[in-house]
């Protein structure tokens, strides 16, 4: 019954992917520099970026340890990858490379382009695999951006503005790859998807994303991939940062 059920959810995923979706994490940045070419802004901070580089003074980003990391754009996985691992078995036998490797699920959800933004280095190097929550802390690590990361509590409190999209992109995740969520964080990303409505930019990014993917996420909207113009190239693009 188990090989019955695992083969079905692979199956899902075949008879649902879009052909030309990314495989692999590395070919998800190289479609993703594309998408965000026509709106080149950091999910995290709101600062605009042109190629890999950031435009710190343009968005009063102040660093709070790694200037040269955060001058650069990376790839952040809003639900990270360990926690994506963590609920495979191909993460005990041997992390995240063997589960890449191995594990098709894995690989998919690492590569899913909904789960992924452009931001800052260094926001991304302290964000770390922490989980979203509230804070008591006012932002004043990162300058003018609203980020606050609390290293004692493993906890980051995003800006209001990216919340919505942040819970929507938990619901979906969840959904899709079979995540469990606590009852905790479940209740959190209920509040932020109500409380924080789906945005002009998010509509845009979940069309982008579905043309691309070849599947919308349906907590933002549904698509019609009829209407997609092209396919976005894996090919072609600038190098990404880290993930």
């Amino acid at each position: 019954m188990r090989r019955i059920s695992l083969f079905l959810f692979v199956l899902f995923f075949s008879t649902t992917t879009h052909a030309d979706a990314p495989r692999t994490f590395r070919e998800a940045k190289k479609v993703a520099w594309n998408i965000y070419a026509e709106r080149p802004v950091d999910f995290y901070c709101g600062c605009a970026f042109k190629g890999k580089n950031i435009d710190l003074a343009g968005c009063g980003y102040i660093p709070r340890k790694q200037p040269k990391r955060a001058a650069r754009v990376e790839w952040e996985h809003i639900v990270p990858a360990w926690v994506i691992g963590h609920q495979r078995q191909c993460w005990q036998q041997g992390g995240r490379k063997h589960c890449t490797a191995s594990d098709p699920v894995f690989s998919k959800a690492e590569a899913d382009l909904h789960n992924l933004v452009p931001v800052v280095g260094e926001v991304n190097g302290d964000r770390s695999n922490y989980g979203f929550g509230m804070l008591s802390e006012k932002p004043s690590q990162y300058g003018a951006c609203p980020f606050v990361v609390n290293f004692k509590q493993r906890t980051a409190m995003p800006p209001e503005y990216s919340r919505g999209a942040i819970a929507r992109t938990y619901l979906y995740m969840s959904e899709r790859y079979q995540l469990r969520l606590s009852k905790q964080d479940r209740r959190l990303y209920d509040i932020w998807n109500r409380q924080y409505p789906v945005s002009e930019w998010e509509q845009w990014r979940n069309r982008s994303v579905a043309c691309a993917q070849g599947n919308a996420n349906r907590y933002v909207g549904m698509v019609d991939l009829r209407r997609c113009s092209r396919s976005i190239s894996h090919t072609g693009t600038p190098k990404s940062g880290q993930g």
